[in-house]
């Protein structure tokens, strides 16, 4: 009996396997478990969200009141850019107590409250964890300036290289600063540089302290105390830098020696004992888990290095668990409006699948407070919808921005009105270049003043001049828009064919990119085909091909699920597949349903599966 089991084990192990390569070598598949793995997240950058004290800043209370059109989307968790007391040289990422929240945002009080409540309404709070540097006005830092005993090695400290100064050495190295200029910053009060890789006021860590690395974890298990079911861990890249503070050879792709890409940062970025300590956090994590019970926390971590590194994430050659979700930005890296054929879609998205490890979930982002919005990068509004049926058709974890449900577009600020240090550095000429604030003017909720963002007469930055057709308002009335289009793929993602299923991506003809996703191996399930038009013209293309490895049935129809908001189609259409035309920029989810992935191959061993079992 006991050999029996064993053998319909080894059946159903390798009857998918047998099957899937036999028939289409570019065939995925994916099992979805636990909650994160088939969840919508949703990014808030707290200060453009909803202000409700009326001082033109978003606050704590403001994402409180909003919660209830958080839920209305569908989506399960929300993470919060950083909401810690903080002097604001970098609107939040110069944390100056990481165990309180920042008065403009409000009180611990008020981030308790939001996170109850959001537990009523079962959506998931995400923290951002900032933990390359602190601000320089931290209590750590003013420690160690001050050479107290144990916070002497707190940050990085460096007596520097003998100059023609007398005053002062020259700084240690050639290392740059991300938002330009040199990474160190002499301190008269400790006659010595120290580093930081962002603004002068945000000095790193030094992560070869022990001390340092628990107090970090520490730091970790207040917020979870707190209730917190996860942290997305910023600027992962920058942990460690090398010891020996070599100089970093000349990249070739700047005449600028003081921007952050006239360097190759080999020195600075991606070290070895940066992918451990994300091993480290998560074992923390998932240590709190088994002491205090509950649902899984999760990490994020955002690394723009190349996919060989970012695969390091996950998990080590002895399966030791990393991130959860490396964030995949290979949709913003490489899509834009110069980049957008349907071959540039499938190597894209392709060369992320081939990243993420098996039995992992993939990821799916399109934009974040640092870059520009997906419509803004992709060329225009008529690419909104193209892109989010593109991200929300594919498998795995999606992760929206605030805004990208309703299509915002950046909104273009003048010299004068540029806030964003990373702009501020630069010069009136350059500054669009580097300037992130076009992405994160205030969210537009209606068509009143300041779009419903705030009642005072000047919020933080402007509102786009576009907000009294783009807006939440606006969108829940028509009959269809943007808005609409989202709530409907997140709505289809709680299929468990979505879940559970297999996928594959294709190009038809030259202009047409397409998914196609099914359940289940030996059951019956719907099998779905989204199409997007990358063209402004008229695509025609026959799809029969992709339905090659289904056993269709004789009366299966193919019908319209969902379009986008240019589209002339309706909803339940049905459509010809050997000659399907789409408009210009036309997206479509179709359905076929009741099929079979099971040839009779796959019969034969499923029947003698079954004798097998009853012996």
């Amino acid at each position: 009996m006991a050999g029996s089991n064993r053998l319909a084990r080894i059946f159903l192990l390798l009857l998918p396997v047998w099957f899937v390569g036999a028939q289409n070598t570019n065939l995925r598949s994916l099992t979805a478990s636990d909650w994160w793995e088939k969840s919508g997240f949703y990014q808030i950058y707290p200060r453009s969200f909803k202000d409700s004290n009326g001082d033109g800043i978003g606050d704590l209370n403001g994402i409180t009141q909003k919660l209830p059109y958080l839920k209305s989307l569908g989506v399960k968790a929300f993470w919060l850019s950083p909401i810690y007391k903080s002097p604001m040289a970098d609107f939040g990422y110069d944390i100056s107590d990481f165990r309180d929240i920042h008065p403009e945002y409000g009180t611990m009080d008020d981030f308790k409250n939001l996170v109850k409540e959001a537990k009523k309404l079962d959506l998931k709070v995400i923290l951002d964890f900032v933990p390359n540097h602190s601000s320089d006005e931290h209590e750590w830092f003013v420690k160690s300036e001050n050479r107290e005993s144990g916070y002497e090695d707190y940050y990085v400290w460096h007596d520097g290289k003998p100059g023609s100064n007398l005053e002062q050495n020259d700084p240690p190295n050639n290392w740059v600063q991300s938002f330009r200029g040199s990474a160190w910053q002499w301190s008269e009060k400790r006659r010595q540089y120290y580093l930081h890789q962002f603004h002068r006021k945000q000095p790193d860590l030094n992560y070869r302290n022990p001390k340092v690395v628990e107090e970090m974890k520490n730091v970790m298990r207040f917020w979870l105390d707190l209730g917190v079911d996860g942290f997305r861990i910023d600027a992962v890249q920058w942990l460690f830098e090398d010891d020996n503070f070599l100089d970093e050879p000349v990249s070739g792709n700047s005449q600028d020696p003081l921007m952050p890409e006239y360097l190759n940062h080999i020195y600075t970025q991606n070290l070895p004992e940066t992918v451990d300590m994300v091993y480290q956090w998560r074992e923390a994590m998932d240590n709190y888990k088994k002491q205090n019970g509950g649902d899984t926390r999760v990490l994020m971590t955002e690394c723009w290095s190349d996919l060989s590194i970012i695969k390091t994430y996950f998990e080590d050659e002895n399966k030791r668990q990393g991130s959860q979700m490396p964030f995949n930005f290979q949709l913003i890296l490489h899509l834009d409006a110069n980049n957008k054929k349907a071959s540039d879609f499938k190597t894209v998205i392709d060369s992320w699948l081939n990243t993420v490890p098996d039995r992992r979930s993939p990821n799916w982002v399109l934009g974040n407070h640092d870059k520009r919005r997906v419509a803004s990068r992709m060329g225009g509004e008529h690419m909104v919808d193209i892109m989010g049926i593109v991200q929300l058709s594919m498998p795995g974890v999606s992760v929206t921005y605030q805004g990208e449900e309703i299509g915002m577009l950046d909104t273009e600020l003048t010299w004068a009105e540029t806030v964003d240090p990373a702009a501020c550095q630069t010069s009136p000429e350059v500054y669009k270049l580097y300037t992130r604030d076009p992405a994160r003017t205030p969210f537009q909720w209606d068509a009143t003043t300041n779009a419903g963002f705030t009642n005072h007469s000047k919020p933080w930055l402007p509102v786009s001049q576009m907000y009294k057709t783009v807006n939440v308002q606006v969108e829940e009335s028509a009959s269809w828009s943007h808005l609409k289009l989202y709530k409907e793929l997140l709505k289809l993602r709680e299929s468990d064919d979505f879940h559970n299923c297999h996928y594959q991506t294709a190009v038809l003809g030259n202009n047409v990119f397409a998914i196609l996703r099914s359940g289940p191996v030996l059951a019956e399930s719907d099998v779905y085909v989204t199409l997007v038009n990358l063209a402004n013209e008229t695509s025609t293309v026959n799809i029969t091909s992709l339905y090659q490895q289904y056993r269709l049935r004789s009366n299966a129809k193919v019908k319209v699920l969902v379009r986008s908001v240019s589209s002339k189609r309706k909803s339940e259409e049905e459509v010809t597949p050997d000659k399907l035309s789409l408009q210009p920029y036309e997206g479509l989810v179709l359905r076929s349903s009741a099929v079979q992935l099971m040839g009779k191959v796959g019969f034969i061993l499923v029947t003698i599966l079954f004798f097998v079992t009853r012996r």
